[in-house]
């Protein structure tokens, strides 16, 4: 097996075709070819259906184990680069909204400041779409909700977060500065949808004094509910960073429910590079420093 032969299949993959992945590799079409058709032989089994384009059930176990080499490949290169001159590289991280708002700006500064040779490449998505990059590869390391529960990863809890009701000031419940998990259940309310794990949270603790909430709409993106709540369109529950300033809306308190816990994720498979450590380190003392000073916002204990 051959390195570049692992190359070719992760190229086909991102690149979606032979020709744009052997552009790709600066290299030309029947090379790509002649790489995966060996690959294919010497592993008895056919990794790309060449009528749809698509991995086959087998091409997908490979290019999960490609992407780690070619982590662990990288990780090589930039731990020596560390021992012979300052840490650079590129770490390429993934970040929820409502996180990323307030904590890209502190971190990337300074990143900046003390390690000017490292690039960071950020992703902005949801904790459901960043959690399989970062088990494939794609991604170094994320910030997400929690709890994330998959054998290939490792988790650091970071920061906790009181969840928030942000109501427009035509809104009845912006009367208040504090009321009951009951009150939220009396209204249609802008909610993630079930199955992402800060409306799961919620549900529960609903359920547990009989109750349930009704949604207006169901949302899988904490920073779009927050903009249409402070647009005006809805009352919502969000987490605290995600109600952070000023408008013509209300946050309102609400006592008992659950804290949301923010942690950082990584693949447990691939030991991380010295510069994917120096960038991991940052980010917990960025954290460290500046998520308590928000409202609602509590280190995790």
């Amino acid at each position: 097996m051959d390195i570049r032969q692992l190359n070719a299949l992760v190229a086909v993959v991102d690149h979606g075709t032979f020709s744009a992945a052997a552009r790709a590799l600066h290299t030309v079409q029947s090379n790509v070819s002649t790489h995966i058709a060996r690959l294919e032989r010497e592993l008895g089994a056919v990794l790309i259906d060449r009528a749809s384009g698509a991995l086959t059930e087998e091409g997908a176990t490979v290019l999960g184990r490609a992407r780690r080499v070619q982590a662990e490949l990288e990780a090589i290169r930039l731990d020596v680069t560390a021992l012979r001159d300052e840490v650079s590289g590129v770490v390429r991280i993934g970040v929820i909204g409502t996180t990323g708002r307030w904590l890209l700006p502190r971190f990337l500064e300074t990143m900046a400041e003390t390690y000017p040779r490292v690039r960071i490449q950020v992703v902005d998505a949801t904790t459901t779409s960043l959690l399989p990059q970062v088990v494939s590869g794609a991604l170094d390391a994320a910030l997400v909700n929690l709890p994330v529960d998959h054998p290939d990863i490792e988790v650091q809890p970071l920061f906790e977060e009181e969840p928030m009701l942000v109501a427009p000031l035509s809104h009845p419940l912006s009367a208040y500065d504090v009321i009951d998990p009951e009150d939220l259940c009396d209204h249609a309310l802008l909610l993630n949808p079930p199955g992402v794990s800060f409306r799961d949270s919620l549900d529960a603790d609903l359920a547990a004094r009989g109750r349930v909430l009704r949604p207006k709409a169901e949302i899988d993106g904490m920073r779009l509910l927050a903009s249409l709540a402070v647009d005006g369109y809805g009352a919502a529950v969000l987490p605290a960073t995600a109600a952070q300033g000023e408008g013509p809306w209300k946050r309102v308190a609400v006592r008992g429910l659950t804290r949301r816990v923010v942690g950082l994720i990584a693949n447990r498979r691939v030991p991380p590079s010295a510069t994917t450590r120096v960038v991991r380190g940052v980010l917990s003392d960025v954290i460290a420093i500046h998520a308590t000073n928000q409202d609602g916002i509590y280190a995790v204990e």
